[in-house]
């Protein structure tokens, strides 16, 4: 704890200037403070915690109000603690972020928020995470209490591992997976919590790639990244891509699809899947994207349209009338 704060600065010396400037110079500084903590709060990565909206998605709650106020409490939660997370992995990697071209321009790596205001942002977000977690529920806030456990793990050593580092960051989309579907009193599917798992270690093998890519044009080195090569990662995509997709087919035909949905009409869906892995594959190697998924997933209009066109052949699949589907309904 120390360590994380002996680079304040002297504060006691920095008070009488802004005394001195004036209340004007006083209120640019608070919104300086706080488009310094919006920015370290990632909201264009909150698109994350969208898989939260799985769990109403599959088991056909999307009609039910009460519901979809639940998932979005959820969504609010996680955005909170991903939040308070960001802010203490960046606090433990300020002085990395400095040798950055890119991250050089956060507020703690330029000096834009402090230790201090960061640690106490951060504590009071991770708190109102907790707290919310379990008003929610008890199995939800334990989920959230892992997930906050994991990444501040992550942030402290796991991310210097090599293969685990990617492990870990894919098991927060697993507990954002299961996390959804308790928050709206369902079951996850086995399927599709194998499948987020799959899916996730791809698209971060793909960031990895391309924190290679950046590291050897800008001889930057990042402790955990250095073990990679991108033929490893071509293979680690290569192998989780497919099994994604295999284990997300599995899901569609299975007996568990088949009782909740009456019908194996979800395996419409697959050629959405498919294309959006072999999009982000595209992306990945001919466009030399993949660093940023989450803005890259919002920004991309082949990855947009897709993820589009797959939730609303979704909503078909799981809602639709026996009679509009004939070719696809099993009787149970």
């Amino acid at each position: 704890m120390v360590s994380l704060v002996s680079d304040l600065p002297d504060t006691d010396a920095v008070r009488p200037a802004q005394r001195a400037a004036g209340p004007s110079r006083s209120g640019s500084s608070q919104s300086g403070l706080a488009a310094a903590v919006l920015a370290s709060l990632r909201p264009h990565q909150w698109v994350k915690n969208a898989l939260l909206f799985a769990g109403l998605l599959f088991s056909g709650q999307i009609t039910s109000v009460e519901s979809v106020l639940a998932a979005v409490c959820g969504f609010a939660v996680f955005c909170l603690a991903s939040g308070g997370v960001y802010l203490f992995n960046d606090i433990a990697d300020r002085a990395a972020d400095r040798r950055h071209p890119v991250r050089k321009h956060r507020p703690l790596a330029s000096g834009r928020l402090t230790v201090k205001q960061a640690m106490g942002i951060g504590a009071g977000l991770l708190a109102l995470a907790l707290t919310g977690g379990f008003l929610i529920g008890d199995a939800f806030g334990c989920l959230v209490s892992v997930y906050i456990g994991q990444n501040i793990l992550y942030s402290l050593a796991l991310k210097r591992v090599a293969i685990l580092d990617v492990m870990t960051v894919a098991l927060g989309f697993v507990i954002r997976a299961v996390a959804g579907a308790v928050a709206v009193s369902s079951t996850a599917s086995p399927w599709l919590v194998i499948c987020s798992l799959m899916l996730a270690l791809f698209v971060v093998c793909g960031k990895r790639r391309h924190e290679l890519r950046v590291m050897a044009r800008c001889s930057v080195p990042r402790s955990g990244v250095t073990e990679y090569t991108p033929e490893l990662l071509d293979l680690m995509m290569a192998i989780t891509g497919c099994a994604g997709v295999m284990t997300y087919v599995l899901y569609t035909l299975s007996p568990w699809a088949m009782v909740r949905h009456g019908s194996v009409a979800l395996s419409l869906t697959v050629p959405m899947v498919l294309y959006g892995v072999f999009r982000f594959l595209y992306l990945v190697h001919h466009r030399n994207a993949g660093g940023d998924p989450s803005r890259l997933f919002v920004t991309d209009r082949g990855l947009l349209v897709n993820g589009v066109v797959w939730m609303a052949v979704t909503c078909f699949a799981v809602h639709a009338p026996p009679e509009w589907l004939p070719w696809w309904w099993i009787e149970l």
